[in-house]
């Protein structure tokens, strides 16, 4: 979400926003948490191999959602909503 989709919400739609941003950031933890444990797991048992490096394939995801939290976040604090 660039900052011209931001400010063409309304008050009520940024809190929302902020509201599943916050589940959000649970989520990335968690998949992340598994993909280290699979990663360990497979490199354990099997030796290096293609599931050694999965939660690599994840970070750009989660470095996306982690702008997209920031950018919210500025939002509302230009708003005064948080």
């Amino acid at each position: 979400m660039n900052q011209e989709k931001l400010a063409a919400f309304t008050d009520q739609e940024l809190l929302e926003e902020a509201k599943k941003s916050k589940t959000t950031k649970i989520y990335d933890a968690v998949i992340f948490g598994v993909l280290i444990g699979i990663a360990i797991y497979s490199t354990v048992s099997n030796g290096f191999g293609l599931l050694t490096f999965l939660p690599v394939v994840y970070l750009p995801i989660a470095a996306k959602n982690k702008l997209k939290k920031s950018e919210l976040e500025k939002a509302l604090q230009e708003r005064n909503l948080k």
